[in-house]
């Protein structure tokens, strides 16, 4: 009897090895055919051949990159956004951009990813901090008449949080209407009661709903990184920072916290205004009360709101980067808190070197996340050339995001230098070409190198053969990470 019932249970477990087989083996053709990498789809495609049990689960969760269903939801909304989009070439300041652009001019191909040109008119305040960046948006949120748009990829249930949800809350019974987006994996430990309160009180929250639509149900590797504050339309920020303590340089893990925002004032916040309403569109299948005016100018800034993300049909964030430093004569200067760009992104870095542009990398002296920490020492040493400059922060976790190509040119936003940035976030940088803003960021950036220590590309070499090794396999998770 014994035996007969071990004979069973080896063929019940027989059977359900071949079906997972057979499941891994049509999930491995479908990674084949939609893994962006040719390295990432031989990795998957072995992988879930060769060990089913573990890389069938591991690439329902964390192996597509392809986020399914936005571009549809867009398309059946598209009537609707036309109200803030439709007739936007046709308004007189974009018009006279649009009629003396150069085709050939380095800022065109970002206006064609972004589907929106340069807009000139803008007022700009950049952000250095925490206490600086939430100063001015409480102060802005204070004085809103009509409406807030909102969206953090972290709102904590902290000090900041409930000062953050207070304001909300004041202001909607004042009859303010505020939409507010969060990301549920970003904000996954803060109670349900912290929104709660808000949606009693008026305020229109939601989550993002990053698993929503066919094929993403089992994801947990798509993220809504975007930080916006939009107050009457006019008035937007855009930056690192999301909601927590930790941005405001209280936190028990780090000496500090350094990040940067940016308030845009004019034209350019319409942009900003359109990836808002895009997203509400995914996360509630409708669309609040649209706002089709066109913000005043209120200085001379051109400014570009580029939003980028993983329902992009081009790898927008990737090409954003490159044609950045293609575009650098004289430096390409970048802060960002992860590296662990692709080939391309590196290869860029090099020729730029090549050809005499000071490149200079500023990565954070301690991690916050040792994975991706890890797998950038890697991705130094495929840079070792003269002229690549690495500086380590050491006055708190650097988190900021910011770049700045010669005199006149940078991207202020969420993005960092990595994967999942590249192909699994929605992300948002705001473009600037105005060399008086450049010049506040140029300062911004001497004042952070003086906070480094520089060391270089050759940061692996120095390290044990243990620790090596250790990078190495950091590395292979890159595509996740």
């Amino acid at each position: 009897m014994l035996t007969e019932d071990i004979h069973i249970l080896m063929t019940f477990f027989g059977l359900a090895y071949t079906l997972i087989e057979i499941a891994a083996i049509i999930t491995a053709v479908l990674a084949v055919r939609d893994t962006r990498t040719p390295q990432g789809a031989v990795a998957w495609g072995i992988s879930l051949v060769t060990f089913p049990l573990v890389a069938l689960p591991l690439y329902w969760v964390f192996g597509r990159n392809k986020f399914h269903g936005y571009v549809d939801a867009m398309r059946a909304g598209r009537e609707r956004i036309r109200e803030i989009v439709g007739d936007i070439d046709d308004l007189p300041p974009i018009k006279a951009i649009n009629e003396r652009r150069d085709p050939d001019a380095p800022r065109s191909s970002y206006e064609t990813i972004a589907q929106i040109p340069f807009l000139g008119g803008n007022k700009l305040e950049l952000l250095i901090n925490g206490q600086q960046t939430f100063d001015a948006i409480f102060k802005q949120i204070k004085k809103a008449e009509r409406y807030i748009l909102i969206q953090f990829y972290i709102v904590h249930d902290d000090t900041l949080g409930n000062k953050l949800k207070n304001a909300l809350i004041a202001k909607a019974k004042q009859g303010v209407r505020i939409n507010f987006l969060y990301d549920e994996i970003g904000s996954h430990g803060t109670p349900a009661i912290f929104w709660q309160e808000m949606r009693d009180a008026g305020v229109d929250v939601h989550a993002f709903h990053t698993r929503r639509g066919r094929g993403n149900r089992f994801q947990l590797n798509f993220r809504n990184h975007r930080k916006i504050v939009v107050i009457d339309g006019d008035t937007a920020f855009v930056g690192g920072h999301n909601v927590g303590d930790e941005y405001l340089g209280i936190t028990e893990k780090f000496d500090g916290w350094r990040d940067t925002h940016m308030r845009i004032t004019g034209p350019a916040a319409v942009g900003v205004r359109i990836s808002f309403a895009m997203d509400w569109y995914w996360a509630r299948r409708e669309f609040y009360e649209l706002d089709p005016t066109m913000p005043k100018p209120a200085g001379t800034a051109e400014v570009l709101t580029l939003p980028t993300g993983p329902a992009d049909p081009l790898e927008s964030c990737s090409l954003m980067f490159i044609r950045a430093i293609n575009a650098a004569k004289k430096r390409f200067w970048i802060a960002s808190p992860y590296f662990v760009p692709d080939s391309a992104v590196l290869k860029a870095l090099q020729l730029a070197a090549m050809r005499g542009v000071d490149v200079r990398i500023m990565l954070p002296q301690k991690p916050d996340q040792l994975l991706v920490y890890l797998a950038g020492f890697s991705c130094l040493n495929d840079l070792q050339l003269q002229g690549i400059r690495v500086f380590r922060y050491n006055k708190g976790f650097l988190h900021q995001k910011a770049f700045l190509v010669d005199d006149n040119f940078c991207g202020i936003g969420t993005a960092n230098l990595d994967n999942r940035s590249f192909r699994l976030n929605f992300e948002i940088t705001m473009l600037v070409e105005d060399k008086s803003f450049c010049q506040q960021v140029e300062a911004m950036f001497m004042a952070d190198f003086a906070c480094c220590v520089e060391t270089g590309t050759d940061e692996y070499d120095k390290k044990s053969v243990i620790y090596q090794t250790t990078i190495k396999f950091a590395r292979l998770l890159s595509p996740i990470l």
